[in-house]
């Protein structure tokens, strides 16, 4: 019965969201206020509806109910208590049953809480989010039921993939489908502001906080996915430039743009077209990835769908919301009035080409993506667009980014003098040279790429607390506070990039019990291999007692384990953590003599990549909060700098 219950919500819902279309389009006409007060329960109840279709498949992933097909397939009794419950978003229906139900939730969330918009504005905005809904309800329903019956239920079921059997499943999709679902609600936004031609920086201002909580989450589920890979599959490396991968990052950098040009809009009424534009080309590289996951293309451990039909379900979806709105921005776009103007040396004019950098490195990583696809469905031939590709177009481009992004935020807003500028990054300037002949000259033959990005680092890192120069701290807005830790956490990011890349070590070698091999500064004696159980598998572990000098030793414990149901084999990893790095290691498959293979890295300051990531994400977080809470500005201007608004 719980099936069939949450088969029926989801039906519900599905109504439900029609509904909420209708009515939220109905209220545009002329003394449409009776259908206004109508959609907002309207959009409550779906949310509640969706909410019990997935508490539903909770429970049955929970209980592991095998007559369901979908539990049948993606659990079992055997799978631990966690991986059961979190099981249930990692496969293709499940998970699409998520994003549907945070969806709308955060439909619920406008329709109580907005109240800066226009009436008319708000109802186009609350249609828009009824109709994204019923496509993904419909997708649901006729393509992806997961609720469906088997005719027998099996004794057991097929098991859990075993390389998401991790507490990163708990949290790592949900994060990137609340920033998704963020960018969906600023999607609605500007597509209500297109229908009611009121786009200004009433819109703007309740845009943004959905734009900031989407950009933290997105922020926040990339940086965490990519510790998850690099710790659990055993490759050691923090990111591929794989598709599955791209299609996180490439909605992240729409919103990063976006970001930029509503807090434009919002402050200055200016960037108006950009704001439009972005918001639609955000939730298009979301509804991207989205179709590059579950369309069944790619073959990945991210990737659940394997039927085309789906890929061409979501396909169609994609045509008709992203056409559409183009085709509503081309149609009302001439409508849009211009704005305010603002001269090329300005806070303004940074943003903008920080906008227009982000948008190339945007399509670039789109067309190393979409490009071996393209060309596998036209000539049949596999093609692979990988590392050398994606790092030799975007990493230039991004330490441009990065150098516009430290000068922007010491600008005045609408117009400045260039000279005036210069001075004002005179010190962090001075500190990237003094970083770049330091770096130079400490470690000779470095790559030029690694040898920018530290040297850059060093200045980003000064030129991002350059807006509390001469200010009163406490007085600062929290807002700008937020503006300062996420460009720090950037200056880290980028620091902990630069190394991991320029100083790695790594050793390949097969060992017998009782030798020695080094990486880096480590010695590390091979002390045993030996079989240990688990809940769902049986794995060989070794131990690896690992001495530095005279710092007390480490043992670590790195695992070959090998899964029954599904039948598959895993390394896990043993990491230890330092203050200047992480010592990494993974034992691989026996070979003839007694021997073991073993790989082991050295990553120096490899762990600023995720402190950065969390820092830009806290950053953005204490920005949201400043924009919630009543605003103390301060009253003195600063000498040389203009206040953040």
């Amino acid at each position: 019965m719980i099936a069939e219950a949450g088969l029926a919500a989801l039906w519900i819902a599905a109504m439900l969201a029609a509904l909420q279309a209708v009515l939220g389009l109905g209220a545009l006409k002329a003394g449409g206020e009776e259908l206004l007060r109508a959609v907002r329960p309207v959009a409550v109840a779906q949310a509640f509806m969706t909410v019990a279709s997935f508490a539903a498949l909770l429970w049955l992933f929970w209980q592991t109910d095998l007559s369901v097909k979908l539990v049948a397939e993606d659990s079992a009794t055997t799978v631990p208590t966690l991986y059961r419950i979190a099981g249930a978003w990692g496969n293709h229906e499940g998970s699409m049953l998520m994003w549907v139900t945070i969806l709308a939730i955060a439909g619920a969330a406008v329709a109580l809480l907005e109240r800066r918009l226009p009436e008319r504005t708000l109802a186009a905005t609350i249609a828009a989010q009824g109709v994204i809904a019923l496509g993904f309800f419909a997708f649901l329903l006729f393509s992806s039921n997961p609720f469906a019956r088997l005719e027998i239920a099996p004794a057991d079921g097929n098991g859990f993939n075993p390389l998401l059997q991790d507490p990163g499943l708990a949290f790592h999709p949900p994060t990137l489908y609340v920033g998704y679902v963020g960018l969906s609600v600023a999607f609605s936004f500007a597509v209500g502001a297109l229908l009611t031609r009121d786009v200004g920086p009433a819109f703007a201002k309740a845009m943004r906080p959905w734009v900031l909580g989407a950009w933290v989450f997105l922020t926040l589920g990339i940086t965490a996915g990519s510790y998850w890979a690099y710790y659990e599959l055993g490759w050691g490396g923090w990111w591929f430039w794989d598709p599955t991968e791209n299609a996180s990052l490439m909605p992240w950098l729409a919103a990063t743009a976006l970001l930029h040009s509503v807090t434009v809009l919002a402050t200055r009424d200016g960037l108006r077209a950009w704001t439009v534009m972005l918001a639609v080309v955000a939730f298009s590289m979301s509804m991207v990835g989205t179709f590059l996951v579950r369309s069944g293309i790619l073959t990945s451990v991210h990737a659940f769908a394997l039927d085309p039909k789906r890929g061409a379900f979501i396909l169609v979806l994609l045509a008709l919301y992203i056409g559409g709105a183009l085709a509503l921005f081309g149609a009302r776009i001439a409508t849009v009035t211009e704005g305010n103007r603002f001269d090329p040396v300005s806070r303004e004019g940074a943003l903008v080409a920080n906008n227009l950098l982000l948008s190339v490195i945007l399509g670039l990583v789109l067309i190393g993506t979409l490009y071996p696809l393209a060309a596998e469905s036209l000539t049949g031939e596999k093609l692979s667009v990988g590392p050398p590709y994606f790092n030799a177009t975007t990493g230039p481009l991004t330490l441009i980014l990065v150098a516009v992004m430290a000068a922007g935020p010491v600008m005045r807003w609408r117009r400045d003098d260039i000279v005036k500028v210069g001075k004002r990054i005179a010190i962090p300037a001075a500190l990237t040279f003094v970083a770049f002949v330091a770096v130079l000259v400490l470690t000779p033959g470095l790559r030029i790429l690694p040898l920018l990005g530290l040297t850059l680092a060093a200045g980003v890192a000064a030129a991002s607390v350059a807006p509390l120069w001469k200010r009163k701290l406490r007085r600062t807005p929290l807002f700008t506070w937020g503006m300062v830790v996420a460009h720090l956490g950037v200056a880290v990011s980028l620091a902990g990039m630069a190394c991991e890349s320029a100083f790695s070590k790594e050793t390949l070698v097969a060992a017998q019990p009782g030798e020695t091999v080094h990486v880096g500064p480590y010695a590390i004696r091979f002390a045993r291999v030996e079989p240990v159980p688990g809940r769902n598998f049986t794995a060989v572990q070794a131990t690896l007692i690992a001495t530095r000098g005279s710092s007390p030793p480490i043992t670590l414990q790195p695992e070959q384990r090998t899964f029954d149901n599904p039948p598959q084999q895993t390394s896990e990893s043993a990491i230890a953590t330092r203050w200047d790095g992480q010592l990494y290691t993974v034992v691989g498959a026996p070979v003839p003599g007694g021997r073991w293979q073993l790989r082991l890295w050295w990553k120096p300051f490899v762990t600023l990549i995720w402190l950065g990531g969390a820092l830009i994400a806290l950053g953005g977080a204490l920005s949201l909060i400043g924009r919630a809470l009543p605003r103390h500005r301060p009253v003195a201007k600063y000498a040389g700098y203009a206040r953040f608004g």
